[in-house]
């Protein structure tokens, strides 16, 4: 496993980490921390645009661990699904513009009044294989993220690592997955998918679980703070040559995104060298 404790070239940032911060100002903060890479969500980016983004990025002398976040395919209609589509392409012409090592894709939940589970499976492999030949034309690889459980209905429909396995071998070249710990931390079959997926790994995120957790979608901890082994899983990770950074994702509305952006980035980078 990597030595962490005085290696600053390993660490990402993600946009959500320090929400209140723009596109420029997540450049700046990142740069000044020493930090060599970071994970914009598409509403920072579209903000300025993909051509200053990535001008921004690339003159910051900054790599960009993956594009946040795209997907959401199940639709009630086929208007929807189309509109679905039109919206991935452009996300991928913008994780291409910004040189985003992939695009991280999020399965979508089921349609509003829908309780047809294995239909909305279908659209997401539907609509993945349909935005795969625009994918591997712009040289953005698609990293499938599989979110927790609690998340099926209204999210993300794909919800363990063993479905976005399943779903990259149907479908092949340019497809890989994401492993946030987040999601993943509690599956008993974890070791064998991370196994599994190998190569596949595009992108890794850490936070922790708090207990007790005070909201299921914006109480997510500083790692080290809650119940993942995170040693456990990064060696996991690892073991299958997994040689990219540690993207740390935190959605913290009550704690995190309430403190000084540039103090999170100290605490994160501490956190990464001794915890993660």
């Amino acid at each position: 496993m990597r030595d962490l404790s005085h290696d600053k070239s390993l660490l990402a940032i993600n946009s959500a980490t320090v929400k209140p911060w723009t596109l420029e100002q997540l450049v700046e903060g990142c740069v000044r921390a020493g930090i060599p890479a970071i994970a914009p969500w598409r509403d920072i980016v579209q903000a300025v645009g993909v051509e200053k983004a990535g001008s921004m990025i690339r003159s910051a002398g900054l790599t960009v661990s993956c594009l946040c976040r795209a997907g959401l395919f199940p639709a009630a209609d086929e208007a929807g699904r189309r509109a679905a589509l039109d919206d991935n392409r452009r996300a991928v012409d913008e994780a291409a513009g910004i040189g985003a090592r992939c695009l991280v894709m999020i399965a979508g939940g089921l349609p509003k009044g829908s309780k047809d589970l294995v239909g909305a499976h279908e659209q997401v492999r539907d609509g993945l294989a349909a935005l795969l030949p625009h994918a591997l034309d712009a040289g953005v690889p698609l990293a499938i993220e599989p979110l927790h459980p609690m998340y099926a209905a209204d999210r993300a429909c794909v919800n363990t690592l063993a479905h976005a396995n399943d779903l990259c071998e149907e479908l092949g070249e340019g497809m890989g997955v994401a492993v946030d710990v987040y999601h993943v931390w509690w599956d008993p079959d974890l070791p064998r998918q991370i196994e599994r997926a190998g190569k596949r790994i595009l992108t890794y995120h850490v936070c922790d679980w708090l207990v007790p957790t005070k909201d299921l979608l914006l109480d997510r901890g500083m790692p080290g703070d809650g119940v993942i082994d995170l040693r456990g899983i990064r060696r996991m990770v690892e073991a299958t040559g997994y040689s990219g950074v540690i993207d740390v994702e935190i959605f913290s509305a009550q704690n995190w995104w309430k403190r000084e952006p540039s103090e999170v980035l100290r605490i994160c980078l501490e956190r990464h060298q001794t915890v993660v």
